[in-house]
């Protein structure tokens, strides 16, 4: 028993390091179109957002990446339910709580979904403003 769940740490550690790793490419690519990161993997006890950013018009926007190894299993967008859209949407309202200098701004929750491009190293980044309210 111990053997497997060193096993399973391991692959929780690395699945994190690669989360982190994709939210990383996440919002390098929104800095390209504009957007300044604010903070990233904010966690409180309602659950996480992976990036909080500004855009140029002064939204904050929550972004909730999404890493899709094949499109098989659905879009990124798709992935995310009605419970994790609600989680989110708890969590940006904490957020609000604990940093009063952003409650003045209209806000909006976006996706970024990545994926390998074939026969590549490179990958492909869907951004979805607006995926969901």
């Amino acid at each position: 028993h111990k053997d497997v769940s060193i096993v399973n740490t391991e692959k929780n550690q690395n699945n994190r390091l690669f989360g982190k790793k994709q939210e990383s490419h996440a919002a390098a690519y929104l800095n390209k179109k504009g957007l300044k990161l604010i903070q990233s993997n904010y966690q409180c006890r309602r659950g996480e957002i992976d990036l909080v950013m500004i855009d140029n018009q002064q939204q904050l926007v929550f972004v909730e990446v999404r890493y899709r190894s094949r499109q098989s299993f659905g879009t990124a967008v798709e992935t995310i339910g009605r419970s994790k859209q609600q989680k989110i949407r708890s969590s940006a309202a904490y957020f609000l709580l604990e940093n009063p200098e952003f409650q003045h701004l209209m806000c909006r929750f976006d996706v970024v979904g990545i994926s390998p491009l074939p026969g590549s190293c490179r990958l492909r980044f869907d951004w979805i403003a607006n995926a969901f309210f």
